[in-house]
């Protein structure tokens, strides 16, 4: 077998195993809580067979919620792979970059001044992120954009999006700053199908294009003279993928808020995991694992502190910062 087979059979053996992860946390997620069931009554349940109360508990409060954060830990693993690979950088992360700033700026400043509602919060998220993603690109942008140019950018865009949201926090009636507050932090509270079903529609449009995308993204990881001289559009391939990325981020944030590090962590941890060279190795582990981050965060804020509540977001920064901090230390990131 070669080299490359045997990378191939170690990629699919730790997604098989992050997948069954997923799946043991998604369904602990749906059992534990403060009225907890065993494993086989939520199976009951899900096939039509649990009683009322159980079915009220599992299909409309736990598993929606439970759903959302799987699909947004996917969406913000995925993103944080593709800004990673397509600017060559360990450190670029919407999260870092400001794209995520862009959408806490546009939701917060519409919970606080106006009349921020579960319809149109989200998309004033979504619309934040893709005018942070726009901008990023913009001043990125000077005969191509390279990894620096487009961190550096982006802790810009962070740093004035962040003084932006403590302007308006200032600004804000505590009632409504409350409510802002909750939401910065990234929370899976409360999250109905409402939710889910604007983040199953963006992963089955969007990933597929983004694994299409993944051999065009091997050949630029070649560098940019490469690339044009094999036949890429290099600037046109950057965008689109940038372009992909920046959506699942403004849907990831939107149902579930800015939740912190896991956009950035998922790859590095993916690529320590299974040490995968090709972009779609690299998405599919990336999905899974910030699938199974969010999952896990959100049993801890749910059960470490019960019947006390930590939100995901803070959970998820608490764990995921030391070991940002141990990459920098390594010379990874």
């Amino acid at each position: 077998m070669t080299r490359r087979g045997r990378l191939d059979v170690r990629v699919v053996s730790v997604l098989g195993a992050l997948l069954a992860a997923t799946l043991a946390a998604l369904v602990a997620s749906v059992a534990l809580g403060e009225f907890s069931s065993p494993p086989l009554g939520v199976v009951a349940t899900l096939a039509g067979a649990g009683d009322r109360a159980t079915n009220f508990i599992v299909l409309d409060l736990r598993l929606p919620r439970a759903l959302t954060g799987l699909l947004a830990g996917a969406a913000l693993g995925i993103a944080g792979a593709v800004f990673q690979d397509v600017t060559r950088n360990p450190l670029a992360a919407p999260d870092v970059l400001g794209v995520a700033g862009g959408a806490s700026l546009a939701a917060v400043a519409l919970i606080v001044f106006g009349s921020g509602s579960a319809v149109s919060v989200p998309l004033v998220a979504l619309a934040g992120a893709l005018t942070a993603g726009t901008a990023l690109y913009v001043f990125a942008w000077r005969r191509g954009v390279h990894g620096y140019r487009i961190v550096l950018v982006g802790i810009g865009l962070s740093v004035f999006a962040q003084a932006g949201i403590a302007y308006v926090l200032a600004k804000g009636r505590i009632f409504e700053v409350a409510q802002a507050y909750v939401w910065m932090v990234g929370s899976l509270n409360g999250r109905g199908w409402a939710q889910v079903w604007p983040l199953v529609a963006a992963l089955v449009v969007l990933v597929p294009v983004l694994y299409a995308l993944g051999r065009r993204a091997d050949v630029l990881a070649l560098g940019d003279d490469v690339a044009r001289a094999l036949g890429l559009g290099v600037e046109r391939t950057r965008l689109l993928m940038l372009g992909l990325a920046v959506g699942l981020t403004g849907i990831a944030v939107a149902a579930a808020g800015p939740i912190g590090f896991v956009a950035f962590v998922a790859p590095h941890i993916s690529r320590r995991l299974a040490r995968v060279r090709t972009a779609q190795g690299l998405l599919a582990l990336s999905a899974a694992t910030g699938s199974v981050l969010v999952l896990l965060a959100d049993l801890v804020g749910r059960l470490a502190f019960s019947p006390h509540e930590i939100p995901v977001g803070i959970v998820t920064s608490i764990l995921a910062a030391p070991y940002f901090l141990f990459l920098l230390r390594r010379g990874t990131a």
